[in-house]
Order: C-alpha cells, then sequence, then structure tokens
C-alpha cells in the first residue's frame, strides 16, 4: 500500500481494516475448524445411546489408592516422583474381581462404567508399551486390570469408557505452565512438551486398538492451563479414525470444542456453576452428563478419613435432577488398594438400584421435561408420556406452566391413582394426595 494513501487514513479506518485482517486471518481458520468434524453414522448412534443410559459408574482407581489419602494425594502432599514410584511396588489388588464390579453396575441400574486408565499421577492402570510406568511392569500383581474389565463388560453388555489425564505430574516431558505438579515432583526443567503429547497419543492407541469397543474417551486436566497447545484436534481425530463410534468428552469446565461429542459437568447441574469452576461453561446442544462422588468428603479415589457416605436418597435426588436437566448422572466411587469397593458404597448402589427398578421408565430413554427445574423438583419426557417428579413440594396441588399439548390423563405412577388435572391457557393445575416428607420422589405421569 502506498504509504502516501494510509496517511490520508483517519484512525478509525484503520481500526476497521485492523479488525477486518484480523478476522481473515485467525477468526476464518478457527471456524473453518469447527466445520471441519463431522460425526459418523456410528457416533451419533452412540450419542442417542448415551443419551438414553442415564445412569453410570465413575471409577477412581489407581496406586494412590494405598496412601488413602485421596487421587490428589501426590500433589497436596507434594511426594517427588522418585518416592512415589515406590508406591507400586505395594499394589497387589488380590480381591478385584471385574466380574463382581460389573455385575454391582448392572445391579444398580447403571448402563455404563468410566474408569481412570491413566491419572493425574501419570500412572498407567493397563499394559502400555510405550512406558513401563504400568500396572504390568511395576507392580507385583502384573495383571492388566482394564483389559480384565473390558472382557467383563464386552461379556455382560456394559459400554466402558476410559478416562485419560491429559495432565501428567510423573512425565519428565510434560509441562503445560499450569499451577500443580510444580518443582516438588524433581523433573529437571529441559522439557519436550510435543513429545510429551505424542507418548499421551501413542496410549491412548493403545486403548483404542488392544480392548475391543471403546464406547468413550474422558479427559480430564486441560484446566491446569487452557492456554497451553495440547493438540486437541489432532488427538480427537485420531480417536474417531481408530472408533468412529467412540465419543469424546473434556472435563475442561468450558464451552466444547470442535471434535467432542458430549459435554460433561462436574459436581454440577448443567448450567450451574455452585464450583466456581465453570464460570466460562455454557449448555452446549450436545448430550450432557454431570458426575459426583458417594465419598461423603468429595473425593474421588479411596480416602480411608471418609467418615460419611451420600445417602442414597440424596444421590437419587440428584439423578432425578440430572434427568430433569437432560443429563447422565455419572456416580463415582473409589475402590481400596485390594480391589475391593467399600461396603457402605456397594450399599448405596443396591438401594439405588432397587428405586430405578420400579421407577426407571421415568428415567431411562427420556430426556428433560417441558416444565423448567424448579424447587419443588424436575420433569421428563418420553413419546406422550411427561413425569414430573415432585421432589420437595408436600401440599396436595402443584401449578405448573401451560404446554400446547392437551393433557388426556393424569396418574400417580407408582399407584396408578388418578390425579385431578385443570388445564387453560395460562396454567396446569395438578391436585393428588400429599406427598409425605420422607417420599424420595412422587412422580405423576402425564399422558398428552
Amino acid at each position: 500500500m502506498d504509504p502516501l494513501f494510509v496517511k490520508t487514513i483517519n484512525d478509525n479506518t484503520m481500526k476497521k481494516i485492523t479488525i477486518v485482517l484480523f478476522m481473515m486471518v485467525f477468526v476464518t481458520p478457527m471456524l473453518k475448524s469447527q466445520d471441519d468434524y463431522i460425526p459418523s453414522k456410528e457416533n451419533l448412534e452412540n450419542r442417542e445411546w448415551f443419551q438414553d443410559a442415564k445412569f453410570g459408574l465413575f471409577v477412581h482407581w489407581g496406586v494412590y489408592s494405598i496412601l488413602g489419602n485421596g487421587e490428589w494425594v501426590m500433589n497436596n502432599t507434594e511426594i517427588p516422583i522418585k518416592q512415589y514410584e515406590k508406591l507400586p511396588g505395594f499394589f497387589y489388588p488380590v480381591n478385584y474381581d471385574p466380574a463382581e464390579w460389573v455385575k454391582m453396575v448392572k445391579d444398580a441400574g447403571m448402563k455404563y462404567i468410566v474408569i481412570t486408565s491413566k491419572h493425574h499421577d501419570g500412572f498407567a492402570m493397563f499394559d502400555s508399551k510405550v512406558s513401563d510406568y504400568n500396572i504390568v511392569d511395576r507392580t507385583p500383581y502384573g495383571k492388566d486390570v482394564l483389559k480384565m474389565l473390558a472382557d467383563e463388560c464386552h461379556k455382560q453388555d456394559i459400554k466402558l469408557f476410559f478416562y485419560y489425564s491429559h495432565l501428567d505430574w510423573h512425565h519428565p516431558d510434560f509441562y503445560a505452565g499450569g499451577r500443580t505438579g510444580g518443582d516438588y515432583t524433581g523433573r529437571g526443567k529441559e522439557r519436550d512438551f510435543p513429545a510429551y503429547l505424542d507418548y499421551m497419543n501413542a496410549q491412548l492407541k493403545e486403548l483404542l486398538t488392544g480392548y475391543g469397543e471403546i464406547s468413550g474417551i474422558w479427559f480430564d486436566g486441560i484446566w491446569d492451563n487452557r492456554n497451553a497447545d495440547w493438540q486437541l484436534e489432532k488427538t480427537y481425530r485420531m480417536i474417531h479414525e481408530l472408533q468412529p463410534g467412540c465419543l469424546v468428552g473434556n472435563n475442561h469446565h468450558v464451552v466444547p470444542y470442535d471434535g467432542e461429542d458430549f459435554q460433561m459437568f462436574e459436581k454440577d447441574l448443567p448450567g450451574k456453576n455452585t464450583t466456581g469452576w465453570a464460570s466460562d461453561q455454557s449448555v452446549s446442544r450436545l448430550p450432557l452428563e454431570t458426575c459426583e462422588t458417594v465419598s461423603g468428603n468429595g473425593s474421588w479415589g479411596f480416602n480411608i478419613y471418609d467418615k460419611k457416605t451420600k445417602s442414597p436418597e440424596d444421590l437419587i435426588r440428584y439423578l432425578v435432577k440430572a434427568a430433569g436437566y437432560n443429563s447422565n448422572f455419572l456416580l463415582n466411587v473409589g475402590p481400596m488398594p485390594d480391589g475391593n469397593i467399600r461396603p457402605e458404597h456397594i450399599n448405596v448402589l443396591e438401594t439405588m438400584g432397587t428405586w430405578m427398578s420400579q421407577y426407571g421408565e421415568t428415567i431411562y430413554g427420556t430426556r428433560g421435561g417441558p416444565f423448567e427445574p424448579r424447587p419443588w423438583g424436575v420433569s421428563t419426557q418420553k413419546d406422550n408420556k411427561i413425569y414430573v417428579h415432585i421432589l420437595n413440594w408436600n401440599d396436595p396441588a402443584l401449578v405448573l406452566p401451560p404446554i400446547p399439548q392437551k393433557i388426556q390423563a393424569a396418574k400417580i405412577f407408582d399407584t396408578g391413582e388418578n390425579v385431578k388435572v385443570t388445564q387453560d391457557k395460562d396454567k396446569i393445575l395438578l391436585e393428588f394426595p400429599a406427598r409425605h416428607p420422607s417420599q424420595i420422589d412422587m412422580v405423576i405421569e402425564l399422558k398428552i
């Protein structure tokens, strides 16, 4: 451009040109990449299955279980790598029985399992060939617990997802400039982050080629520094090429990135931010999932200091609310180092399974209903049936906003007792027997 001409352009015009150039150079490629990912037929079918499933088991299990202080013990107590590397030598889960785990999942009414293949401590709970820092090479147990679980899941028709941590406090080349895994680890200053990402992708390839059908990869850890170059597009493309139906989700607490197939919310219902972690996260149109742990003190891994397990009643209400928010509920247990799951946690799952065997019709295969979640409860819907879940309302009548469809019949779901309905253009009035305060969930079935 002629310098004399540039001088004649006023500042406002220059600002406009700068903005246009920025859009052409930076934004246009971003928009293009957003359109590059087209989910496969298998992927879309699995998304539909995932939304119908509604209830899954999360499992946090690793060598950190030996210390009985949660999955973050390495970072929280600043254990250097050389000391932490002694833990695998004590890991011998003599009571691990994957058939019993999967049966427990089925009895609880759960449809899938998400298990930690590698957590932030960097230890692989599978037979990795790209590193000997794994359960087969470093523990006296010497068996691939994930292969055993995968075989059992396939046998008993339970879908399997692998959790994999982007964050790695052990690998010598990991460096994303985050807040965790600092100098206490004893790693050197010279690190090759792209080399670490190649290592990560190599482990993911192992998981996706050696364990049969894997229904999803559940990522975690990039929240430690979302500005690092994680090369997500490359990783996601590899996953979808290896297993087109595999669903990809990432617990990064922001709007989903291109290539992701479902959106998760940690310790929160979709659209909420009670944790303070998700101020930049909004609810997408992808399938949704909320995760919570059964542990009373919030630990995901085994914690011997946990003195109070969440009640099955509260967790059932959480499951119902999640469904009303059009979301799955992923409930976590942290097995003990011997492979047993705490009896009190098993009891919770058994109680939830009993409830689901009676009320599962109002949860499985549903989507969020036409009535927005309110303090009284939520609604779910499947075909021409709306289920009004009354969780916190003891009066014998409830006013709901209007819907365009005509309500043909209304009844208490479990007893079949008729409910009186008054419907006009402004409201719907339901009159029913008073809910007892101790009742977990009074479900009213509306047929439209």
